[in-house]
Formats: C-alpha cells, sequence, structure tokens
C-alpha cells in the first residue's frame, strides 16, 4: 500500500506566542527570512496570509498556477489553498498572517467564492498609500510594549478595515472585469463553480451540472463562457488536472491509483487527458517537481 505525505500546513500558533490571532512583519524581518526556505516549499495555512509588496517583486505559485506579485499589488491568500514562492527580488513591504474568524464572514466569501480563484490586487497611488498607513497602524498596535485596554478590539478593528478594504476593491476589480454580464449569470457561474468544487471527482459531464442546477447543459455552457470566457468542460477539467498535480506532488500514490481517485476506472485514458492539459505526462510532472524542490533545498 502506498503511504500518503502529510501536505505541509503551517498553523498560525507557531508564529504567534502571543495567541492574538494577528501577525505582522515586514520582507526585511529576520523572522520572514528565516522562514523563506518554508515558503520554497508548497504547503498550506490554516489561517490568511496577505502579500502587501511597496517594491521589488516576488514570484508565487498558487494551487500551481504561476501570480507574479510587484510593486503596488496585494494577494490574499486563504486556508487551504496551495502555495509557494520561487523567488523574492529586493521585496520591501509587509506579510500579514490572521485567523480568518477574526474578520467579517461576507468578506470572507467575497475573496473565497470568486470567479478566479487568485485574489491579486492591483493598487494604484491612493490606494497603496492608503494600505501602507494602515499596516504602519497595525504594526504599532501590534508591538506596544505593554497591554492596554481595549488592545484587541483596536487590533480586531484595524483589521477588519483591512478586510473592508481589499474585498471592496477585489470586488470592483472582478466587477469591472465581468461588468458587461448580468448578475443572474455571474450568481449561476458561481453555484456552478462552488458545484463542481464538490462533485468533480463523480460528475465528469455538463449534463450532470445542468440537471442539478435545473437547467439545459447548452444554456449553463453559454452562461459561464459568456461570464469567463471558457466553456463547462474547460472547468471540470481544469479541476480534475488540479487535484492530480497535487496528489502527484504531494502523495506516493500510483498514476494509477490517483486516476482511480478522481474517477478515472480507465488509467490510460486519464494519463492521455493530463498529458494534452498540461503537456508533460503524470509520471514525468512528479519527477519535474521533485527534482525542482529537491534544488530549491539545496540552495
Amino acid at each position: 500500500m502506498a503511504h500518503t505525505k502529510k501536505i505541509p500546513v503551517y498553523q498560525l500558533e507557531e508564529l504567534d506566542g502571543k495567541d492574538r490571532g494577528v501577525f505582522l512583519l515586514g520582507f526585511s524581518d529576520e523572522d520572514v527570512k528565516s522562514r523563506s526556505a518554508e515558503a520554497m516549499v508548497p504547503h498550506r495555512h490554516d489561517h490568511y496570509t496577505c502579500f502587501f509588496i511597496e517594491s521589488g517583486s516576488i514570484d508565487f505559485y498558487v494551487d500551481f498556477q504561476p501570480v507574479k506579485l510587484h510593486k503596488q499589488s496585494l494577494l490574499i491568500s486563504y486556508p487551504g489553498q496551495v502555495h509557494q514562492s520561487s523567488s523574492d527580488k529586493g521585496c520591501k513591504g509587509y506579510v500579514l498572517i490572521f485567523k480568518a474568524g477574526l474578520t467579517d464572514q461576507k468578506t470572507r466569501m467575497i475573496i473565497e467564492e470568486s470567479l478566479t480563484k487568485v485574489a491579486l490586487l492591483t493598487l494604484d497611488d491612493k490606494d497603496n498609500d492608503w494600505f501602507k498607513k494602515l499596516f504602519e497602524l497595525l504594526h504599532a498596535a501590534l508591538h506596544i510594549s505593554q497591554r492596554t485596554i481595549f488592545e484587541a478590539q483596536l487590533i480586531q478593528s484595524l483589521l477588519n478595515a483591512f478586510m473592508y478594504r481589499a474585498a471592496s476593491l477585489y470586488q470592483q476589480q472582478e466587477n469591472t472585469r465581468i461588468s458587461e454580464y448580468s448578475s443572474r449569470n455571474i450568481d449561476i457561474t458561481k453555484k456552478f463553480r462552488q458545484l463542481l468544487q464538490q462533485n468533480f471527482r463523480e460528475m465528469k459531464k455538463p449534463s450532470e451540472y445542468a440537471e442539478k442546477m435545473n437547467f439545459s447543459a447548452s444554456y449553463l455552457n453559454d452562461t459561464v463562457k459568456a461570464v469567463t470566457g471558457f466553456p463547462l468542460t474547460f472547468f471540470i477539467r481544469q479541476e480534475v488536472i488540479s487535484e492530480a498535480q497535487r496528489l502527484l506532488y504531494y502523495s506516493e500514490l500510483s498514476v494509477k491509483e490517483i486516476a482511480y481517485n478522481l474517477g478515472y476506472e480507465d488509467d490510460k485514458y486519464f494519463i492521455r487527458l493530463f498529458g494534452k492539459s498540461t503537456g508533460i505526462s503524470p509520471a514525468n510532472f512528479r519527477k519535474s517537481r521533485k527534482d525542482r524542490s529537491q534544488s530549491d533545498e539545496s540552495h
């Protein structure tokens, strides 16, 4: 029997000895530097991790999708996402870490249920200055030498201010991208994406999702394609391939076992599907990712 490796999960309690549920560091801080090697290994968090970049750049992978952070950008990584950094070119800014339960659930849903899955914001000069000042205030509040009355409330208020502003900007930027579509079409698309995440192992046909949502397959396909630019089959395949990549990287399951885990009895069909989607075979993907990880660890 194959032994599955546990996905590394970094917990907030390991970082915050004061147990306030919030942690803020500058990129130049020693604690950030000491953890840079850990960040280059794909991992998950049980908390939110946000990267505010004032200058320089850093390359990330979020659920194996490449993401480049540069001057005046903000990345919000929510609990459970697989991510890693691959390079840091003179970054200046802040890393904000906090327990999800400390913030308003509605703001979290805007981030976690977005159409893109990667919450990357581009900031103009005004917004960049606003976040910089907020982080400076939060940093000062977190580093008061003596405990004071209303300290916890002050920190939570600043944290909520961050999330309200970030979620508002993210919603605005997403709305700009999809402004030509009706709210009904957007809601249908989001409902399909949620349904897909829950059922992609068992349901591979667009008609199955359409039936669950009480639409015809053609209507659902046309709606999702109008909003996103991609048909239902693209998203179904993408969900399967993303999970296959995680299993290839994090487990010692054979390709045949992974195929079965994802709902394919014919592993040869799964191998062809993976190759067509990624341009590389499952076995070579596993080898290339592990070779890269070992190379990163050696430097």
